[in-house]
């Protein structure tokens, strides 16, 4: 049980990582905080932090009852999340050259409180980790390994402890850029990117197996029966 537990919890850090990117979102920091002083920059992280880990949570907790009112099934909700992850992995590999903010829009967000929007989302809890969170909820409650409750509390701490990462890293934005450079930067991002595509393939890909042994998903004729054959 305690080898379930611990495998989890880093199985869960292990998987949002990549999808948050936190290296991407430290260069996303440093060009929309260059005017604020170090003590107000470090405040908006904490504050991004704070915000990402309510709003991952509170999709962990609220996933499945969606999913009901919706009508969503688990292979779907896997296929769809892994597409959506994969989709965002491409867009790292191959980011737009006129992705960047203008000079005009910097300025104006750098007068307002950035901690939320956008920081927090999309920038760290955009619809791919959020697809994430929840398709990993039922994935581990559908291998039976832990409980529902349990599956929740571990979730949770792995979502917890991904934010704090995430805050070491942004503190460290400054020294990460000067280290780095945009060159550096940019690298990193493709690897994320590469990473978050071969996670999003492999979701699709559990979500056709599990689609494929649903004897819901097939027409009562299908397969033939043994009788029918002779």
């Amino acid at each position: 049980m305690t080898g379930n537990f611990l495998s989890y919890i880093g199985w869960t850090v292990a998987t949002l990582l990549p999808i948050i990117n936190p290296i991407s979102a430290a260069g996303m920091l440093i060009g929309i905080t260059g005017q604020l002083t170090t003590v107000e920059r470090n405040r908006q992280i904490t504050m991004a932090c704070i915000y990402m880990t309510g709003i991952l949570l509170a999709f962990l907790l609220a996933g499945v009852l969606i999913m009901d009112l919706f009508g969503i099934s688990i292979p779907g909700l896997r296929i769809a999340g892994g597409m959506i992850v994969a989709f965002l992995g491409f867009r790292m590999l191959f980011p737009q050259e006129n992705a960047l903010d203008t000079d005009s829009d910097i300025e104006a967000r750098q007068k307002m409180d950035i901690s939320f929007t956008p920081l927090a989302m999309p920038g760290l809890s955009g619809p791919g980790s959020i697809a994430l969170v929840i398709t990993m909820s039922t994935t581990v409650q559908q291998s039976g390994a832990l409980s529902t409750t349990m599956t929740y509390v571990v979730i949770s701490i792995g979502i917890v402890i991904t934010a704090i990462i995430i805050w070491f890293c942004l503190r460290a934005a400054g020294l990460l850029n000067r280290v780095l450079g945009a060159n550096g930067i940019a690298a990193m991002s493709r690897i994320m990117g590469f990473l978050m595509v071969c996670i999003g393939v492999q979701f699709v890909i559990n979500g056709i197996q599990d689609l494929l042994h649903d004897p819901d998903f097939w027409p009562a004729s299908f397969p033939p029966a043994a009788s029918d054959t002779h």
